[in-house]
């Protein structure tokens, strides 16, 4: 398999497919009609030494995904609220300048509120929770383990809760669309509906696959790594996430171009817990995915360059 620089993430009732700064969104709405949007999105550090640099890379990467991410599903969002806009005369009044800034506020607070929830929730609280086998062994090792063993509950945990909503089920649908089309494309297929639905809804270069890896990767660091100062355990915690996160990225960026066995020995478990994370999507989702990849991504000339396929260019009539 050829890896390309497409990737891409699921939204409400859609797919947002990124192409190195380029990006598009697109939705079906309620009345059937798919809308695609194309954007950029520059990450907001612009130096590309220091986004060359490894590990360091990963933690900016992680930051402007979850930043691109809010953006796409408010994006997306916005349109199964045009009816209540219109029930709210209060909102129809406010200006679309205000409204925009309203949104950029929302959005910043909501990702730097998920970012904490999250080290919170995985990183600080199976700490604290492993404490409480203190009185029943000191062995630093086995309370490791008992820690990380927590974290990866809690991790599973939360993927089958969300997971029976009906709402996230439909994203989770779209999340395998968007696995399906990258992956018709790296194996040398035309992009269309059949092909696509007859493609792998998992992929190694996937979201979760990356936050698995960030849970299992912190039980080995917070093995080894150790103080006495049980505050400065939770300090310690907190300051190397943006460590594991950048480690994290590294794998999965090695583990999307290599087809070493070892590598995909180590991707297994990431690819299993996409069954948890992506479902099969019906027709409609896959041409909407495909909208959203052929916005921002030539298939054909990948196609061409990595395949050695040939098309023909499509003639115009002149009028």
């Amino acid at each position: 398999m050829k890896s390309s620089n497409i990737g891409g993430q699921a939204v409400m009732e859609g797919v947002m497919m990124k192409n190195g700064s380029r990006y598009a969104v697109a939705v079906r709405k309620e009345d059937g009609e798919i809308v695609v949007k194309t954007d950029s999105h520059e990450g907001f550090i612009k130096n590309k030494k220091i986004l060359s640099l490894p590990i360091i890379r990963g933690v900016f990467n992680f930051v402007d995904s979850l930043v691109l991410g809010m953006k796409t599903l408010t994006y997306s969002a916005g349109f199964f609220m045009e009816e209540a806009e219109e029930e709210n005369p209060k909102r129809r009044a406010v200006s679309k300048e205000e409204q925009e800034k309203r949104d950029s506020l929302i959005m910043g607070v909501t990702v730097v509120f998920s970012i904490l929830l999250a080290v919170g929730l995985f990183m600080v609280l199976p700490y604290f929770v492993s404490n409480l086998f203190r009185r029943f062994t000191d062995s630093q090792m086995l309370l490791g383990l008992f820690e990380g063993a927590v974290r990866l509950c809690l991790f599973i945990g939360y993927i089958l809760l969300i997971s029976r909503m009906k709402d996230i089920q439909r994203v989770f649908q779209y999340h395998g669309a968007e696995h399906k089309c990258i992956n018709c494309i790296e194996h040398g297929l035309d992009l269309n509906v059949e092909n696509v639905m007859e493609s792998s809804k998992q992929h190694k270069r996937c979201g979760t696959s990356f936050l698995l890896i960030v849970m299992l990767i912190s039980v080995v660091l917070f093995l080894f790594i150790r103080v006495e100062s049980p505050l400065w355990r939770v300090i310690v915690r907190i300051l190397l996430v943006p460590v594991i996160a950048g480690i994290s990225y590294e794998f999965i960026r090695l583990a999307g171009r290599s087809e070493n066995r070892v590598v995909e020995i180590l991707s297994k478990p990431g690819l299993w817990m996409q069954n948890l994370t992506t479902k099969e999507p019906d027709e409609s989702m896959i041409e909407v995915a495909i909208c959203s990849v052929e916005a921002v991504f030539d298939w054909k000339a990948y196609l061409t360059e990595n395949f050695g396929k040939h098309y023909e260019e499509e003639r115009r009539e002149k009028p």
